[in-house]
């Protein structure tokens, strides 16, 4: 089983459609671009579900899991969110840069991305479950309903010049530019789909999974395990949900995130660490022999 397979797998949306449009090793070409490219590290999460009045419960976790993998490697971390996550953020990374983006227009936010690029000087960008920009220039969720009240304009942060991942599931998401033409395609993935590209995609049936996915992948090419234990993934999403954060899909606070308890993501947690065993990498706390 490859980590493709462990981060696609229990798909209840139909996310793995997308599959065959991407690169068999996806997650490691988007590890590869990461370690191609060390310092500083801009990572974007955060979707507002208006109906809760708070943000998911996928994202974050992933976001943070992500964070720390890249400042064990030596880079420097800076989050990005709007207004509706930065608090949660703030509250779970205490020592940790974590800048707002407005909530603007078009242009005012084209500066605002621009005055964080030179501020920053970032080596590369990754979003992680970040609602994005779709066709009409309009923030849509999973059914298609317009959200962009809700949704900073970060996809400003991503461009040509910036090499950049994006996570998604669901057709909405920062980098699902990469496969807009065929999103629609794809009956299952509602509402016109985001055009923001980023140089790397990857595809997951939980966004978090695929960030899980990604540090997996980084994991096996540097031979560290990056991954965070079932336990610590546990206390993070306990540590969101006490902040107030939902499921996504039904939109009730709680340890579930995109409709999947605590104990499914678990598994994947594990799948992925059986995973990496298979491939030499020795578990937290062991010594490469």
């Amino acid at each position: 089983m490859s980590i493709e397979n462990i981060v696609l797998s229990r798909d209840h949306r139909g996310v793995s459609a997308l599959r065959p449009y991407l690169a068999p090793d996806f997650c490691e070409r988007a590890a590869s671009i990461v370690l191609e490219h060390p310092g500083t590290a801009l990572v974007v999460t955060g979707f507002f579900i208006p109906g809760a009045g708070a943000t998911e419960t996928d994202g974050p976790p992933g976001a943070i899991a992500v964070g720390q993998a890249l400042e064990a490697l030596g880079y420097r971390v800076v989050y990005v969110s709007d207004a509706f996550t930065v608090p949660v953020l703030r509250s779970m990374l205490p020592a940790s840069p974590v800048l707002e983006f407005p909530v603007a227009a078009h242009e005012d936010s084209r500066r605002h991305a621009a005055a964080l690029l030179r501020e920053t000087t970032p080596s590369l960008a990754i979003a992680v479950e970040r609602c994005g920009l779709s066709g009409d220039g309009r923030y849509r969720n999973m059914r298609g309903a317009d959200v962009s009240e809700y949704h900073a304009k970060v996809d400003y942060l991503f461009g040509d010049h910036l090499p950049s991942v994006g996570i998604g599931d669901g057709g909405n998401e920062i980098g699902m530019g990469n496969l807009a033409q065929v999103i629609p395609l794809v009956m299952s993935l509602e509402g016109p789909p985001c055009t923001t590209r980023t140089t790397r995609l990857i595809i997951s049936s939980v966004s978090n999974w695929g960030a899980w996915g990604l540090v997996a992948a980084l994991s096996r090419l540097t031979r560290q395990n990056l991954l965070p234990g079932v336990e610590e993934a546990r206390e993070t999403l306990a540590q969101l949900a006490s902040l107030g954060a939902v499921d996504g899909v039904s939109g009730r606070p709680g340890l579930s995130v995109d409709g999947f308890s605590s104990e499914e993501n678990d598994r994947v947690l594990e799948e992925m660490q059986t995973w990496l065993a298979r491939h030499g990498v020795p578990a937290p706390g062991e010594s490469v022999t």
